[in-house]
């Protein structure tokens, strides 16, 4: 991009922020001091995978040209979106081939090729690895926003959450489109400013340009209304979503989750099995396990975890680490001692606040409570509305018998989403009342 270019879009991203009021301390120069999710649980992802026409075309790509650089990057990137929606390993293994056959037909400056090296990694939990990739696009080209964004993701779930503000500013700089004002939306979501994180998720859905980007927006507006307790708006932004996309996934599993909050748990068992059998991912499954057992259907709840344990079994034979939903499943429904490995490994990699609750959790399940309520500090550090982290805290000092800091946890989470899960939310109001019993 030359530098007349430049101006013109910093120049275009300024005024954007001034209209938008999105908060000075972000949209400024003055971002290196902000500390703003793991969705809600983790990094804002991209929009669902491109159709299989996509794909296809660009198959018959790379055979017709096989020396074209740039149709490489593309299908590696293709594939790279694809696995993350089916959660497929095979997929990844697609992706780096063909990325990697981008960069032996051009080596130096291929940024497309880097950003989709980063976003594998990013993919397989590889965050070190994949902020080198990211740093290596943003030199090969300083004016590319989608290489911001992956450097804003690797450096969000490393904990380096300075640095992520100033890849989200630059990102927004360069381009305010749908997936940059998505970014700036998570760090309020992060900071628990949840307001400010919808505000920011409606402009983006303003901005989107494609039926995935859309469907993602609407995706996070009703995850952001459940964070709050508003199960009604929840199932509103979720259902206007499927109304345009009724076979996103994420939308599925999203009206589940409200659906679940508002006691209608017909309808949500049958979004939670709508969603996984479009893409068995792990927060699905384990979602719909609990649901199940919470409502005393032993051998349909013990389905959806065989399933996740041969997920487990997978993942340990290719060394990726775990994700915090198989953390957790391991700590409430296996061996703690296991989940405590597994989130010590975890860690390595990504030192981010949902990894560190993770661990809080699998050290209660495993005795170790003052260990625990370190990591359970570190998880709420940066000011994030989780009834989930709070409830974790909340049992943890209770077992530690520090009664009036887990009434003031215990009674946050279920003031700040009264259902936030189908077995947990039950047993922090139990505790509550034994408390206040023997208090």
């Amino acid at each position: 991009m030359d530098k007349k270019a430049s101006s013109r879009s910093g120049h275009r991203v300024r005024n954007t922020v001034i209209t938008l009021t999105l908060g000075a301390a972000l949209f400024t120069a003055g971002a290196i001091g902000l500390a703003p999710n793991g969705n809600t649980s983790g990094a804002p992802a991209q929009p669902s995978a491109p159709a299989r026409g996509s794909l296809d075309a660009l198959q018959f790509r790379v055979k017709q040209m096989p020396k074209d650089a740039g149709a490489w990057a593309a299908l590696g990137m293709a594939y790279v979106q694809q696995a993350r929606s089916t959660a497929d390993p095979a997929t990844y293994q697609r992706a780096e081939q063909a990325l990697r056959r981008s960069l032996a037909v051009q080596h130096d400056d291929n940024t497309n090729a880097q950003i989709g090296m980063g976003a594998l990694a990013a993919a397989r939990h590889d965050f070190p690895t994949a902020l080198d990739w990211a740093r290596q696009a943003t030199r090969s080209d300083p004016y590319s926003s989608v290489a911001y964004g992956v450097l804003a993701d690797a450096y969000t779930q490393l904990g380096q959450y300075p640095a992520s503000y100033q890849a989200v500013q630059r990102m927004n700089d360069l381009r305010p489109d749908a997936p940059a004002l998505a970014r700036a939306s998570y760090t309020f979501e992060l900071r628990g400013d949840t307001k400010q994180a919808a505000t920011l998720m409606h402009r983006s859905l303003d901005a989107a340009s494609t039926a995935g980007e859309r469907s993602f927006a609407h995706t996070i507006l009703s995850t952001l209304a459940l964070q709050t307790g508003d199960t009604r708006l929840a199932l509103r932004e979720a259902a206007t979503g499927l109304r345009s996309a009724p076979h996103d996934s994420a939308l599925l599993e999203a009206r589940a989750r409200a659906q679940a909050a508002s006691g209608n748990t017909r309808q949500a068992i049958a979004d939670y099995e709508a969603a996984i059998d479009i893409a068995p991912l792990p927060h699905y499954l384990l979602g719909l396990g609990e649901l199940q057992q919470s409502l005393g259907h032993k051998q349909q709840a013990e389905a959806q975890y065989a399933v996740l344990r041969g997920q487990e079994t997978i993942r340990r034979a290719g060394s990726t680490p775990a994700d915090t939903d198989a953390i957790l499943f391991e700590a409430d429904h296996g061996s703690p001692a296991r989940a405590v490995a597994m989130a010590q490994e975890a860690l390595k990699t990504r030192p981010f606040i949902a990894v560190h609750d993770a661990y809080a959790w699998a050290l209660h399940q495993a005795g170790r409570n003052r260990e625990a309520l370190g990591q359970a500090d570190q998880a709420l550090a940066l000011g994030t509305r989780s009834a989930l982290y709070r409830y974790h805290r909340g049992v943890i000092q209770h077992a530690l018998g520090n009664n009036t800091a887990a009434r003031s946890d215990l009674e946050t989470a279920l003031r700040t989403e009264p259902h936030f899960h189908p077995q947990h939310a039950a047993t922090a109001r139990a505790l509550l009342k034994r408390i206040d019993t023997t208090s």
